[in-house]
């Protein structure tokens, strides 16, 4: 039987080993504090969060007690009680929805197409087009506030869910998205189906969009942020309860008696704004960062 001696370990392995302990400490180091970083901005993040979710645990006067406190005195869901039981609150529920729903649509059909069309198709006027397109990502929301009133009155769709929904069916931002995310789908796959004798709109509709999921996902979030959340738009438009969306129901109900501010009210029907939004993002979080990356949005 033939004996194999141990190899011979040298003063020079020693170095090199005690040599890289160092120098794995050293990049690690820069890892931790980042994580570190990260964990300490996430719970800044967290904060407001977190004070909202325990306000609307608290009875009114506990917060007029101390408005500061972090943690109830006694935790009660009185508050999500007496939401739920508004006269109003299913209409205003519902037509947030159906707002929420016709914006998201009209977003994802018209980001579709006319980011498709800016990205691969050569038409006359087309770089005036995209132009136009980021000269509105540029002008702010108040300089077309009257213009889009006006409009909106000659149509006669002031007070109705009509009004309130078709100035964000086709967001310049979308439209951004979208034609960013088209330039970087190969132009030879698109050839190679027209080759095969494929028709523009089957192309479009098997070929482009499911390998948009990215984007569309992004631009479903965008826009329903847009929607969900807009309070000056309805504002001005409803004029009647019946036509008010969540958010300004909820700041019109929560004026309780002698124009006191009913506290806890609007702080459980923040959570119940919040709630879709948080679960929209974390269904679509994956394909949200897909989609920003790939359309290099900052």
């Amino acid at each position: 039987m033939t004996v194999v001696a141990p190899p011979e370990i040298t003063h020079d392995d020693v170095r090199v080993e005690q040599g890289a302990r160092p120098a794995t400490r050293a990049r690690r180091t820069p890892e931790v504090s980042l994580y570190a970083a990260l964990a300490a901005a996430a719970g800044l993040t967290l904060l407001p969060f977190l004070w909202v979710v325990s306000g609307s645990l608290r009875s009114l006067d506990d917060i007029r007690a101390a408005p500061g406190a972090w943690l109830p005195s006694e935790v009660t869901f009185d508050n999500f009680v007496r939401l739920f039981a508004l006269p109003g609150f299913s209409t205003y529920l519902v037509n947030s929805v159906a707002v929420a729903a016709v914006v998201v649509a009209g977003n994802l059909v018209a980001a579709s197409a006319a980011g498709y069309a800016l990205a691969k198709f050569d038409f006359a006027g087309k770089r005036l087009a995209f132009g136009a397109v980021m000269a509105a990502l540029m002008v702010p929301y108040t300089a077309t506030f009257v213009p889009q009133f006006v409009i909106t009155v000659n149509l006669g769709l002031v007070d109705t869910l009509a009004g309130i929904a078709l100035p964000s069916v086709a967001l310049p931002i979308s439209i951004f998205i979208m034609r960013q995310y088209a330039s970087a789908i190969p132009d030879e796959l698109l050839e190679a189906a027209r080759i095969d004798g494929a028709g523009e709109f089957r192309i479009f509709s098997r070929i482009f969009v499911p390998l948009a999921g990215p984007a569309l996902a992004t631009i479903t979030i965008v826009s329903f942020l847009a929607a969900w959340n807009n309070f000056i738009w309805p504002l001005v438009v409803a004029q009647s309860t019946s036509t008010y969306t969540l958010p300004v129901g909820l700041a019109a109900t929560s004026q309780a008696a002698q124009n006191v501010t009913d506290y806890g009210l609007m702080l459980s029907g923040a959570i119940v704004v919040m709630l879709p939004v948080l679960v929209l993002f974390l269904f679509l979080q994956r394909y949200f960062v897909q989609g920003v990356a790939a359309t290099g949005l900052r």
